[in-house]
């Protein structure tokens, strides 16, 4: 089979890439500056200039495949350039899923996220957990709006797609301010965990796996919970403590003083703008539970993730690698 992938050179859509290329698919995909994809291209992926907020940069590589994942997204929390997170996943969702619909392209997976829900305060989100009022991040609310207000009404007009949801994605190679902060620890350099922040965490083997089961299994129309076991953060540094003998952090932040904090930030962000830890955005995060049940998941595609001991030991022993540490 040939697929057309959007987010090739990041984290997910990568491990995704080097899954079908291994299980004997093709793949195209677009890069906003190809020289810098040559790790792709030497496994045979065809890598094209493009940007997915310039829809006809797609067409050609798009026309003739036989599926497409639209896993690109913009995940940064905390930041000033906040129209980005509009740009890219919001309008650059939209761009793909009309080329998609314009070229009769027979089926589609799109990663939406459990952070669609916004906080979800404790409570386990499934399927039909309805758009929230309000977000904390500019992240909760661009891919709320392009679940909601265009993946799922296009789905209802007739577009051959499946959405699946993941939760808190880590693994090795994992970029994002978890992956660097599973780092930080390892290297004594964490300041503070916070006591409150609660995910839904998966290997992103795991991810990968889910997105195939998606593509050959899923129901057109429907969308599918692919998170794994929820687990409080500071609890998974204490088992992270355990499989490494590495001490975790001493001093825990207290999910009320970190509520304070945030509301204080967001008076000061008004008049100067923050970016980094101490942005209102990157506070309420750590006090936020996003958690749900891929019961739906395991039941219709068979999904079955690890669990969270299993595949932290094989991130943190792989980081402990790279980083040149005694296991």
């Amino acid at each position: 089979m040939r697929y057309f992938v959007t987010g090739a050179t990041g984290f997910i859509g990568g491990a995704l890439t080097r899954e079908l290329i291994k299980r004997g698919h093709s793949v195209v995909t677009i890069a906003r500056n190809p020289a810098k994809a040559t790790d792709l291209a030497a496994l045979g992926v065809e890598v094209h200039p493009g940007d997915i907020t310039d829809k006809e940069t797609m067409r050609a590589p798009m026309t003739g495949v036989d599926g497409v994942f639209h896993i690109a997204a913009w995940y940064k929390i905390g930041v000033r350039e906040a129209q980005v997170a509009e740009d890219i996943n919001i309008n650059g969702t939209r761009n793909v899923l009309e080329l998609m619909r314009d070229l009769k392209i027979p089926k589609g997976v799109y990663t939406s996220t459990l952070a669609i829900y916004g906080d979800t305060r404790g409570v386990m989100a499934d399927e039909s957990t309805p758009k929230p009022s309000h977000f904390g991040t500019e992240y909760d609310r661009t891919k709320s709006a392009a679940h909601f207000d265009i993946a799922l009404p296009m789905m209802k007009a007739g577009l051959p797609m499946v959405i699946v949801q993941p939760g808190l994605v880590y693994g090795p190679g994992d970029t994002s301010q978890m992956g660097e902060a599973w780092k930080q620890y390892l290297q004594r350099k964490l300041p503070m965990i916070p006591d409150g922040a609660t995910y839904a965490w998966a290997h992103v083997d795991d991810i990968v796996e889910g997105h195939l089961l998606a593509m050959d299994k899923g129901k057109v129309g429907e969308r599918y919970i692919i998170c794994g076991e929820p687990k409080k953060l500071i609890d998974a540094f204490r088992l992270a403590q355990q499989i490494t003998n590495v001490p975790m952090p001493s001093f825990t932040l207290n999910a009320g003083m970190v509520k304070v904090m945030a509301g204080i930030m967001d008076v000061v962000n008004r008049v100067i703008p923050l970016e980094g830890q101490m942005h209102p955005e990157q506070l309420r995060s750590l006090t936020a539970t996003y958690i749900g049940t891929n019961a739906k998941a395991r039941r219709e595609l068979g999904y079955n993730p690890r669990p969270l001991a299993e595949g932290l030991r094989q991130m943190l022993e792989y980081n402990m690698d790279s980083l040149g540490m005694k296991k």
